[in-house]
């Protein structure tokens, strides 16, 4: 497993002064480093100039977060969803010009018309899956769908769903899936993710909750037994990375992590 952390921690200040810590990130044992193209981490051109140069000086891989605010790749109205894939594509090309690892992004949700159009939701996700994953192909790029939590109305939350979408999606598309186990275990299957998608897991997310709230706590500080987590996924064969997405003791909880996965190896 490949320790690392997302700089979703630093999302409010300006993204030079994110990557001013990138030092610190690999004393503490970070072997990637995940950006979150929003808000003041917008990866346009000029932001892009500035992480490449800061990633040439250290020994990072480094994974891009896509954009997600007000963002619904599921949603009934055509012009908008084709609006929001505009935005998608342009991160796709952010993340294959600073040679990302992975893209991960989120699924779809439901609306306030689900009632009256029922599924409409579910087949522009699946429409908008399919042309994003298209696009990776064609720019070498790996893509990951991350699991959505209760009680945020997304498609795509729990395992059943998970199953639908990979059996409908078919394997002509290369669409892994991006655990995010506080997520999986708001949902109550943390276990059952990971058994069921041993072979679609490539990218992981960790932090902590309450068991009820998607509160992005710092490992340890909540319910989540990250550290069985993780040895069920080392038992099933996943070596890959293992991100924190901690928004609060975030340098902390890398450190935890990287002690403890160094036991793992």
């Amino acid at each position: 497993m490949r320790p690392g952390i997302s700089l979703l921690f630093a999302l409010g200040r300006p993204l030079r002064e994110a990557l001013s810590v990138l030092p610190k990130l690999v004393e503490l044992g970070a072997e990637v480093v995940e950006l979150v193209d929003e808000g003041l981490h917008s990866l346009n051109m000029r932001r892009l100039r500035l992480v490449r140069k800061a990633l040439s000086e250290h020994e990072l891989e480094v994974t891009i977060h896509a954009p997600f605010v007000d963002l619904n790749i599921g949603s009934p109205h055509e012009p908008t969803r084709r609006f929001m894939l505009k935005r998608l594509l342009r991160s796709l090309g952010a993340a294959s010009y600073l040679e990302a690892s992975a893209w991960v992004f989120h699924p779809g949700l439901l609306t306030g018309i689900s009632h009256f159009y029922p599924g409409v939701e579910w087949r522009q996700n699946m429409r908008s899956v399919r042309e994003l994953a298209e696009k990776a192909e064609e720019l070498g790029v790996r893509v990951f769908i991350e699991n959505g939590m209760e009680p945020v109305p997304f498609l795509l939350k729990k395992v059943e769903d998970f199953k639908r979408f990979f059996s409908e999606l078919g394997d002509d598309l290369n669409v892994g899936l991006a655990l995010d186990i506080a997520h999986a275990f708001l949902c109550g299957q943390v276990s059952d993710f990971i058994r069921s998608f041993s072979n679609r897991i490539g990218h992981i997310h960790i932090h902590d909750n309450d068991g009820k709230t998607d509160l992005h706590l710092g490992l340890g500080s909540g319910k989540l037994n990250w550290r069985e987590a993780l040895r069920e996924l080392w038992l099933v064969g996943y070596r890959g990375p293992v991100v924190v997405e901690s928004v609060e003791r975030a340098l902390e909880s890398l450190e935890l992590l990287s002690s403890f996965t160094s036991t793992l190896r």
